[in-house]
């Protein structure tokens, strides 16, 4: 791992003129969630332009303290180096990355953390180009909101004077961060893997629908299971498939909740499952559902829309902005019950009277793919570092 410690001027490259990025991100495969997912995309498509790229995460999944993984591995072409951390998993301190940036030409930090802070205050000692992109920042819930507005607005402020970007990948980030960041601020929406359940969804309509996520509070999957049981008075033949794993809450919790509410049948409760049981559960599905209070940019419900799910979705600023985009997603209040099981059984509705919005799903999520995503990345690091690698990201 000599080469990761090595230290060469800022903006230079390796052989051939490659640049070497740096992506920064609490959690990573084998972790599974939607910022996993953004950087691993990013990534492998960097990697396949030609670009050097390492991820520097944390050596412990949130879930599964008590296992180390490797300090290092190659996955799909990117180097991976995990280092040791100490603190919450909302804010944990993990001073090694420094030791794994000397070689890097830019460093792109992902959410608003201890790494957005820490390259930030350190940037007269490593001298690094910097992008972060926002995920949301961290208003996820509502919990100490008073605490959160304050840090926001002072040490967050401050820390974006550091970077060169701050990469907003929703049109809700972008009006957040304009004011502490302005003209640093830009709007790329997160890409989205379009071909890993591509066209999957149930061709006949069924009154069968899935969500998947990490069991976080701010998730509200008590609000869909009340829908559920809602739904379940409406009309007959309703099943709701939960794919995820435990978070801050338990799947025991999550249990318990379905059990409460005498919904064992109309409920299966997938926990950790890979990535073809996903896909089988897709394909005896029509409609995708979330009642979250709060998304970055709703990367899973465009996930579910490339299979050709009809999202009915809790009337959140980002998902809000999706149906904006996309007329055939719906959106609802999933804190009133009765009115999500009625948006849930109209949609069914509609999809059953015109099949067609199954296509319709697909299509506008190939707006999506990672391919022009990716390009517009490699856009913002060739005006980040100038002439110096014009010719790079070609």
């Amino acid at each position: 791992m000599g080469s990761m410690t090595g230290s060469r001027p800022s903006g230079s490259t390796g052989s051939g003129g490659s640049p070497r990025i740096v992506q920064i991100v609490r959690q990573y495969a084998p972790g599974r969630g939607g910022l996993e997912d953004v950087v691993s995309n990013l990534s492998r498509s960097l990697v396949e332009r030609g670009v050097k790229v390492r991820v520097i995460t944390l050596d412990r999944l949130f879930r599964e303290l008590g296992i180390a993984l490797p300090a290092h591995e190659v996955m799909d072409g990117v180097e991976v180096v995990r280092i040791p951390w100490r603190g919450s998993s909302r804010y944990p301190v993990a001073p090694q990355v420094f030791r794994h940036i000397a070689d890097a030409d830019l460093v792109h930090v992902h959410g608003i953390d201890f790494f957005y802070d820490a390259l930030a205050w350190a940037r007269p000692f490593h001298r690094k180009p910097l992008v972060a992109t926002t995920h949301g920042g961290f208003f996820h819930t509502k919990n100490h909101a008073a605490i959160k507005k304050l840090w926001f607005g002072t040490a967050t402020r401050a820390s974006a004077l550091a970077y060169d970007a701050i990469i907003c990948c929703s049109q809700p980030d972008l009006r957040m961060f304009e004011p502490i960041a302005g003209k640093k601020a830009r709007l790329i929406e997160n890409g989205v893997d379009i071909g890993k359940f591509a066209g999957l969804a149930s061709e006949t309509p069924v009154r069968r629908m899935v969500t998947i996520g990490r069991f976080s509070v701010n998730k509200r999957l008590d609000r869909l299971v009340a829908a559920m049981r809602a739904l379940k008075a409406q009309a007959s033949g309703w099943h709701l498939d939960i794919i995820g794993s435990p978070s801050d809450q338990t799947e025991t919790e999550l249990r318990a909740a379905i059990a409460a509410q005498d919904l064992g049948k109309e409920i299966d409760l997938h926990v950790g499952v890979s990535n073809d049981r996903v896909r089988e559960i897709f394909a005896n599905t029509s409609l995708f559902v979330s009642a979250s209070e709060y998304e970055g940019f709703g990367l899973v419900a465009v996930e579910a829309m490339s299979a050709g799910l009809v999202p009915v979705l809790h009337e959140n600023e980002a998902f809000r902005a999706l149906a904006a985009r996309h007329p055939g997603v719906a959106t609802t209040d999933f804190s009133q019950a009765e009115m999500a099981a009625s948006s849930i059984e109209a949609a069914f509705r509609r999809l059953s009277a015109s099949p067609a919005l199954r296509s319709e799903m697909m299509a506008g999520a190939s707006q999506h793919g990672w391919a022009g995503v990716c390009d517009q990345h490699a856009s913002l690091y060739r005006e980040v570092l100038g002439s110096r690698l014009q010719e790079a990201f070609a």
